[in-house]
Parts: structure tokens; C-alpha cells; sequence
């Protein structure tokens, strides 16, 4: 195997956004005279996006009050996207380790390209990102393929030869479907209902870092730290 690119899905892979995330939907809940609800049970709804957070938040919302409060929620996120967002621990030496290789790295999420860009500006990660695919850039989104496939291209690297992690089932599904090796972030937010070993994936990881352990296993001759 050869590895020359490194792709990512964004929350509950490369950031944690639960507790920035819970907060909107708790801030909805209370404009809306409701109580708040606990982090452990948005936290593994985070990788499904906001459809899924409303539906937790607000179960017997109809149609057209749920888009309202979608919309609603995008907004008050939007206003705070960074305030307890951070990598999750090891992402920035894994990031650290792939630029010393020369193997360049971004983001694919299912995220708006307008709420993903200024997070990721935030955190000072934007920049290093080689490309970042919001779940709008493309008319489709994960789990087709093309969002992936469309950054493999503008990063110049061939699908066979790119790696995409991802903690849903989505993003191995679109990885597979594109021609990539795909790893499964156990780290993220995956519910109990959740069953990431019967995913088609290439690696199942517990760290981030074990993401270098694993690349080191398949790709000995990976690019030495330069």
C-alpha cells in the first residue's frame, strides 16, 4: 500500500464540536421554553449533523417548524462555533507527523462549507488543510463518493493512494465506493447502536495516533519525517 494523501471527516474525527454543538441545541431548547438536554445524550448524534440534533431536541416538531428550527440552530452554532472545540488528543502530532512526511492532508464532512471553513480558520488548521469539502460544496454529499473523489483530484493524489477516517458509517461507505483505504475513528461519536466492526473499513483505531501505527503497518516505506 502506498499512502500519499490524508483525508478526514470533521466532527468526532479530527475535532471534538460535541460541547459547542450541545450548546446551540441546548440554547434552541431554551429559547423554545425547554430544559436542557445532557452532553452524553446529543454526543453520539454529533456525526449524523443537525437534521439528527433536531430530531433528538424537538421529536414531534412537524416539517415546517423542524427546517425553521435547523435553520435556527446552523445560526446560533455559527455564532459560537469554537468556544470548547478542539482536536481531539494526538490530532495535532498525527497532522504534525503527515507534514513532515510531505503527505498532504484535508477535510471531508457532510459540515456547510461556511460553518466548516471558519472552524477549522479558528483553530488555526484551515491553512494547513490542503482542501476542504463542506457538504455543500458538491451537490452531492457522504455518502456518495464524489466529494471524496473531488478532493483526491485537487490534491493531486490518485483515490488508490489516499486514506480517508472517518467515525460514521457514511464515511467508510464513501470511502469504499471511492477507491480509498478507510479507517474508522472509534474515538468519535459512535452510539451504542452503532456497530463500526461490520462497517467495511481497512482499520478500526482507538487514538489518533494509532492512525501512524496503522499506516506504518501496511505502508513500511511510507515518506520518512523529512
Amino acid at each position: 500500500m502506498i499512502c500519499r494523501a490524508m483525508l478526514f471527516d470533521l466532527d468526532g474525527t479530527l475535532l471534538d464540536t460535541a460541547r459547542d454543538l450541545a450548546d446551540a441545541l441546548n440554547e434552541l431548547r431554551r429559547q423554545e421554553g425547554l430544559a436542557a438536554l445532557e452532553l452524553a445524550r446529543v454526543r453520539n448524534f454529533v456525526s449524523h449533523g443537525s437534521a439528527a440534533l433536531v430530531r433528538i431536541a424537538f421529536p414531534q416538531a412537524p416539517e415546517a417548524e423542524f427546517l425553521s428550527l435547523r435553520d435556527r440552530l446552523l445560526e446560533i452554532y455559527g455564532a459560537a462555533l469554537a468556544v470548547h472545540t478542539r482536536p481531539f488528543d494526538g490530532v495535532p502530532e498525527l497532522l504534525e507527523d503527515l507534514e513532515r512526511r510531505g503527505i498532504p492532508w484535508g477535510v471531508v464532512t457532510n459540515k456547510p462549507h461556511s460553518l466548516a471553513q471558519p472552524l477549522l480558520q479558528a483553530l488555526s488548521l484551515s491553512e494547513r488543510a490542503g482542501i476542504i469539502v463542506g457538504g455543500d460544496t458538491l451537490p452531492e454529499r457522504k455518502p456518495h463518493p464524489r466529494p471524496l473523489l473531488y478532493a483526491a483530484e485537487r490534491l493531486g493524489v490518485p483515490p488508490a493512494e489516499t486514506v480517508y477516517v472517518g467515525d460514521a458509517e457514511r464515511d467508510i461507505l464513501a470511502a469504499r465506493a471511492a477507491g480509498m483505504r478507510a479507517v474508522v475513528a472509534c474515538f468519535g461519536y459512535i452510539g451504542p447502536a452503532d456497530d463500526p466492526r461490520a462497517w467495511p473499513a481497512d482499520a478500526w483505531v482507538h487514538s489518533p495516533l494509532a492512525i501512524l501505527e496503522w499506516l506504518q503497518s501496511v505502508a513500511p516505506h511510507a515518506p520518512a519525517p523529512r
